[in-house]
């Protein structure tokens, strides 16, 4: 499987960097080509860097590693190449403002995650995943014991799959927090997310279980 990271950032980064580590292959691509191929080096084998038309095209699973934004455009610009693709959405409903701080772009109680899979193409298969802890935690608390959960949403078989076997791969345990309308329990301001109801803390599956069934 190959899976397309879309952003080289702090997030992007460390996902490719985990799922390097645990073996899976990934194509790098950013707005700036020169920074995808200078981490694909960096990384080593299996990791590669490619334009973001082509790194799509070629992979099984599509990671977009940027701001919601910008995210948006990308759908818009590549739409078709989605079509029949797992497509992994760590977006926040956040955007940079002019003096580079960060607000949130959405009203309360609606997620990016629901906005993101309205814009999708029907045939794609849609995961929310990868954005419940910080890029800093994605780096630091990979492969510890016991394992740190990262929670994911969808409503589609073939996304969770796909999904757990990466957030496996990248050194955590995956723990289904329900569908998409679970989407915004897992964003920033969301009771299960590091920096919004878990007050930084980052948990372990039993930790998980027992928020999940607290919050039902």
């Amino acid at each position: 499987m190959t899976t397309a990271i879309i952003g080289v950032g702090k997030l992007g980064t460390s996902v490719a960097r985990d799922l390097v580590d645990g073996g899976e292959r990934v194509v790098l691509a950013a707005h700036d080509g020169a920074n995808a191929t200078a981490l694909a080096r960096e990384l080593g084998e299996p990791a590669s860097a490619a334009s973001v038309e082509k790194a799509i095209g070629d992979a099984d699973v599509v990671v977009f590693a940027v701001w919601l934004d910008t995210l948006k455009d990308l759908i818009t610009q590549h739409a078709d190449l989605l079509k029949g693709k797992v497509v992994v959405d760590p977006s926040n409903p956040l955007a940079q403002d002019a003096n580079g701080g960060v607000v949130r772009t959405l009203p309360e109680g609606q997620s990016s995650g629901s906005v993101v899979a309205g814009l999708l193409p029907a045939e794609t298969h849609f995961v929310k995943a990868f954005g419940t802890l910080g890029a800093e935690s994605l780096a630091s608390e990979a492969n510890r014991t016991p394992r740190a959960v990262l929670f994911y949403a969808t409503d589609d078989d073939r996304a969770a799959v796909a999904v757990e076997r990466l957030i496996s791969a990248a050194g955590f345990d995956p723990v289904k927090a329900g569908g998409i309308d679970a989407a915004v329990r897992i964003e920033t301001s969301g009771d299960l997310h590091q920096f919004g109801g878990l007050n930084g803390r980052v948990v372990d599956t039993r930790e998980a279980r027992a928020a999940l069934a607290t919050a039902a």
